[in-house]
């Protein structure tokens, strides 16, 4: 399905957005607040991806605009690319097919405007390539990952060689070491000819400056402009339609007394692993939120996937103390809730960015691709967090006794409410970053100037 606008403007007063996510969930989510940002300043975004990825992105979006339809309808246009049938359920292989749609879309849209901006996903060069053949096209890097995982590990997934500009940090856990390989990169970041102009970062400098700032001269010596406009969730952060009912129930729990838990929806665990969680929870005496559901990589085709069990009874025996949610929920009102004092987290880049900007500490407990960075990124360097499993024993069985010990450690006691006050003093500096005449507010109307000149 597209929606577009009953006619064009002009060609010499047009300039359009081509958006061309990642095919999985949070890349998807972050390129639709991108889409919802750029739209504000009146430009016209093309949101482009496989139809069956587009409807779970809308159906979840839980950013700026639950209402996404109804808001932006005339200003974001949604190409549903027809599923090919056996499209296999990789984001990695399923992206290589998008490249004639795409390349279809640009010769379409050219002729109609003045300029094209096409934004990708930074791995997703290659399905934009064909762009560099038309002469009114320019291409733009999304980098949806953290800055210090873009600059000590980017290059060594790259095969490039590595100029330290300034000490590794010691016990940073690498990307090749966690469930990205190389050749799924590289294949995909490679085989092309890179015509971008330059990149957005979703990241702030109110967190990850020095890394930003390390980005920068690598773009500089590259001849390419950097924009870092995160956390892009922030603008306009809490405007969503009706109350969650885990929303009603925080309403009557004392300030900072909620744990929050939730892996991400391409997470999964053992059964046995959910029991220890489930009883580490228990013996913890915290109140909690668990977002319970199966992991959504398989099922973006499927709905056909085998859910995991709570132990016998639990949810009655716990009715009093926490809430198990099976559904989609509210993360980001949830962590910008007055009661929730600590979130439990995979540590995807976008729940570090939620938790951070709305003041929360993590528990930390990565699972792969850039979690483990991301975790030691909040622990060894923020400090506004605590291990509930080191990386070094990922494959090890979390005992309940352990998981009962970080949440105590991050709930109730001293260590917890230190990471708790410097965590919200990091999120009032990234709050403000986003607000007229912040760092990424004004790097964001700088990009907008820069596409509309």
């Amino acid at each position: 399905m597209e929606v577009q606008d009953k006619q064009h403007p002009s060609h010499d007063e047009q300039v359009v957005v081509i958006m061309v996510p990642f095919p999985s969930q949070s890349h998807l989510n972050q390129l639709l607040e991108l889409s919802c940002l750029i739209s504000s300043y009146n430009i016209p975004v093309h949101y482009a991806c496989w139809g069956t990825h587009i409807h779970r992105v809308k159906q979840r979006f839980n950013g700026t605009r639950n209402h996404i339809d109804d808001v932006n309808a005339n200003i974001i246009h949604f190409h549903e690319f027809p599923t090919p049938p056996n499209l296999s359920p990789s984001p990695f292989e399923s992206s290589f097919h998008l490249r004639q749609p795409v390349a279809s879309l640009l010769q379409k849209i050219s002729p109609t405007t003045r300029r094209v901006i096409i934004i990708h996903d930074v791995v997703m060069a290659y399905v934009i390539q064909d762009g560099a053949t038309l002469p009114n096209v320019e291409s733009f890097a999304f980098n949806p990952i953290s800055a210090i995982i873009s600059f000590f590990d980017g290059w060594k997934i790259m095969g490039k060689p590595f100029q330290k500009r300034q000490q590794v940090p010691e016990g940073l856990p690498s990307m090749q070491d966690s469930g990205v390989t190389a050749p799924e990169l590289v294949n995909l970041s490679s085989l092309h000819s890179d015509f971008r102009s330059g990149s957005i970062i979703n990241s702030c400098r109110s967190i990850e400056g020095p890394y930003i700032d390390l980005l920068e001269k690598e773009h500089i010596a590259a001849n390419q402009k950097q924009w870092a406009i995160g956390p892009l969730n922030l603008y306009d952060s809490l405007n969503s339609k009706g109350q969650h009912k885990c929303l009603e129930w925080l309403d009557k729990q004392a300030p900072n007394s909620v744990l929050y838990v939730s892996f991400g929806s391409t997470t999964s665990m053992t059964d046995e692993q959910i029991k220890e969680l489930a009883i580490g929870l228990e013996q913890s005496e915290q109140k909690f939120i668990w977002v319970f559901r199966h992991a959504d990589e398989g099922s973006i085709f499927s709905e056909d996937v085998k859910r995991g069990e709570l132990p016998e009874g639990y949810e009655e025996r716990m009715k009093e103390v926490g809430m198990v949610v099976r559904d989609w929920a509210p993360q980001l009102q949830i962590l910008g809730h007055p009661s929730t004092g600590g979130f439990m987290s995979h540590c995807g880049w976008n729940s570090c960015l939620e938790s951070i900007s709305m003041g929360v500490p993590i528990a930390t407990w990565p699972m792969n691709f850039d979690q483990p960075i991301n975790a030691f990124l909040v622990t060894n360097i923020l400090k506004v967090g605590i291990p509930v499993n080191q990386w070094a024993q990922q494959k090890e069985l979390v005992s309940s006794s352990t998981i009962a010990k970080a949440i105590k450690t991050l709930m109730a006691s001293k260590e917890g409410d230190e990471m708790r006050k410097k965590a919200e003093e990091l999120g009032g500096a990234t709050r403000l970053s986003v607000k007229e005449g912040g760092v990424s507010r004004m790097d964001l109307d700088s990009f907008i100037a820069h596409i509309s000149r």
